[in-house]
């Protein structure tokens, strides 16, 4: 699995959003997506999504082009700003009604779901009734419920306690060492570094700089995260 950004472009309002992006992905690999707020890390990933259309310039997912041949990647777990869920459903219901749009999976592989974000999936309180925590790991449930070979995360440990972070750091282990394809946006920098094996630098809609962490069991230099 691979997605290549070559060319990508993208405008609102004629206020330029993303420009000329080039930029790799391959799977069995976590890259984090490094920048300020309104750099363009979320636009990028809504557009590697198929979330919007850029203006010119393609995105390629394993030989498929998104607006041309697919309108969203065949195999995607998402999580991108807030998790939006129905208020009144409990977590089972509401990953039950989302599965049932693909039925891949089980009843028993939406509870494993559930149960490996930390919360009970027999939990008769409704969505409305959870924390934003709570509501964090819902939202991380749904995006790996489907065993996708993409998996495009959005600020994942936002809201979350010391064991939901050490929760999400060993999930996205286990699903890179599955064979995904992991994107994620943080800005915790240490996080970010911890997580990641590649990191792209976006400023102002650009990518600036691109480095690869050789060794696991050490950090990315500091003037990299702090740049």
């Amino acid at each position: 699995m691979y997605i290549k950004v070559t060319g990508l472009n993208k405008s609102i309002k004629k206020v330029p959003i993303l420009l000329d992006i080039n930029i790799e992905f391959q799977s069995g690999r976590i890259f984090g997506l490094k920048g300020s707020n309104g750099s363009g890390k979320t636009m990028l990933m809504r557009a590697i999504s198929g979330l919007i259309l850029a203006d010119s310039g393609s995105v390629d997912i394993n030989g498929k082009i998104l607006g041309k041949d697919i309108s969203f990647p065949d195999s995607l777990g998402i999580l991108i700003e807030n998790p939006s869920f129905i208020s009144g459903y409990t977590s089972f219901k509401n990953l039950k009604m989302l599965a049932s749009i693909q039925g891949r999976i089980s009843d028993d592989e939406i509870n494993h779901a559930i149960e490996r974000v930390g919360l009970d999936p027999k939990d008769k309180r409704t969505y409305k009734k959870y924390s934003l925590g709570m509501k964090q790991r819902l939202g991380i449930a749904c995006a790996i419920m489907e065993k996708p070979e993409i998996i495009i995360l959005d600020e994942p440990v936002n809201a979350l306690d010391e064991n939901g972070v050490v929760l999400v750091r060993e999930i996205l282990q286990e699903e890179k060492n599955r064979g995904a394809l992991i994107i994620i946006a943080c800005h915790d920098k240490e996080e970010l570094e911890f997580l990641s094996d590649e990191i792209y630098i976006i400023s102002d809609g650009k990518i600036l700089d691109h480095y690869i962490k050789k060794d696991n069991n050490k950090k990315i230099d500091e003037e990299i995260l702090s740049s």
